[in-house]
């Protein structure tokens, strides 16, 4: 048999099943049967766009699964996004990446590219020219990517791991399950914010703290936010929605009056009472905050920012807090975006504020896909949620988190600087 009875399949995926329509959708819709009834699924459905996580190189075995379909002439039925690569094709040199393994990250990328994807190069889709529309239905692999689309789009996907996520985008279908349903679009939990000054709400260094303590309350279930009293910007639920991936399993969270599907509270929670209610006070949020840096010292090799990539509006804000400014001889700053971001930065005129400041561009990866950095480098800055979270774990970095000023203003003085910012401490 080629399913199971559980699973209704049309005649369209019985006939790739059965290798009607070439050997790499038969595999992909293999694979994608067995996911959906592990799911729990009853069906699958039809979906308009895909944004492929897959494209970071791991190892062997993805690099293998990449260049298998890609030799049996996978080809992308749907508009599809690349994230991040493993390799900066343009500075790798610049850094400590092996050449070995800077060869594995490139074939893996062209192995992606073949079939027919969008080499975007970026974990930030949603600000791309190829953002989804309300309601779209989409397969988005990339935690960050996948929180924005739900949360801030309303788009609809689920968080689709590596390897599956390319399934979906060669069959054009998706397990009807999750967050592609209605009815799992509900809030579950409430956090009202209580005593936040209104002016701590306004800095960008609050969004990432906001998300680390949601996703720390949080976990897999859908946060819903009270009492935020301002409307926050796209790159600042862009940093929410992040962190709370990053320290929780986040897909999905509401904002009271200010996301799509929660005009009102109610509606955030589908007129159903919440699960929990949870006060989420400034001195919780304070205590955050302090634990987002593992640094004890003042000393910094390297400043890092753009995790999730950086926008164009984020390297403005940057370019203008850098200009007429050169950091210290001792110390690196990092900005990591895609090429996109780059050219329109270099239109703008920001991109060479930034270079006389003396940053350099990391393009189409991060600090965290790439083996870019030498043992020299072992006290970072951030302005990151994510990259607070991640760093001392995966890089074994001793980090410092802070505003965008305070970023700037330690790379000039050479150790960390902080009273850039509000924030009670």
């Amino acid at each position: 048999m080629l399913s199971k009875p559980d699973l209704r399949l049309t005649d369209k995926d019985q006939a790739m099943l059965a290798g009607e329509f070439g050997p790499a959708p038969q595999l992909a819709m293999r694979i994608l049967v067995q996911m959906a009834q592990i799911y729990g699924a009853q069906e699958l459905l039809d979906i308009s766009a895909a944004h492929i996580d897959s494209t970071i190189y791991i190892g062997e075995a993805g690099l293998e699964y990449a260049e298998r379909l890609a030799a049996l002439g996978a080809k992308v039925a749907v508009p599809t996004t690349l994230n991040v690569s493993g390799l900066d094709e343009e500075h790798w040199r610049e850094w400590a990446v092996p050449s070995d393994w800077a060869h594995k990250a490139h074939r893996q990328m062209m192995a992606y590219a073949s079939m027919g994807a969008i080499p975007t190069w970026t974990c930030a889709p949603y600000q791309t020219p190829m953002k989804p529309a309300f309601g779209q239905q989409i397969a988005w692999g990339e935690s960050n990517a996948i929180v924005y689309a739900n949360s801030v789009l309303g788009a609809r996907t689920e968080r689709y791991p590596d390897l599956l996520d390319i399934c979906c985008a060669i069959t054009g279908r998706a397990p009807a399950t999750g967050l592609h349903l209605e009815e799992n679009r509900g809030g579950d939990i409430l956090m009202e914010l209580v005593d936040v000054p209104a002016s701590l709400q306004e800095l960008d260094v609050f969004y990432p703290v906001l998300g680390t303590l949601m996703g720390k309350l949080a976990g897999e279930r859908i946060p819903v936010i009270a009492n935020l009293g301002v409307v926050p910007t796209d790159d600042q639920l862009k940093a929410l929605g992040a962190a709370a991936a990053s320290s929780g399993a986040v897909a999905m969270f509401h904002i009271a009056g200010v996301t799509p599907e929660a005009p009102t509270l109610a509606a955030a929670f589908h007129h159903k009472k919440p699960s929990q209610r949870i006060p989420a006070t400034l001195e919780m949020l304070t205590e955050v905050y302090r634990g987002l840096t593992t640094s004890r010292d003042d000393h910094l090799d390297f400043v890092a920012v753009g995790c999730p990539h950086f926008s164009l509006d984020e390297i403005r804000k940057l370019a203008e807090l850098m200009a007429g400014r050169r950091r210290h001889p001792d110390d690196r700053f990092i900005v990591t975006t895609n090429r996109r971001n780059r050219d329109l930065a270099r239109e703008a005129g920001y991109l060479d504020t930034l270079l006389a400041f003396g940053c350099q561009l990391t393009l189409d990866t991060c600090i965290l896909a790439t083996p870019m950095l030498d043992r020299s480098l072992r006290s970072m800055m951030t302005n990151s949620g994510k990259f607070a979270y991640y760093a001392p774990g995966m890089l074994d970095l001793r980090v410092t988190y802070g505003s965008l000023e305070e970023c700037v203003d330690s790379a000039v003085a050479g150790r960390v600087v902080k009273g850039g910012d509000v924030w009670p401490v």
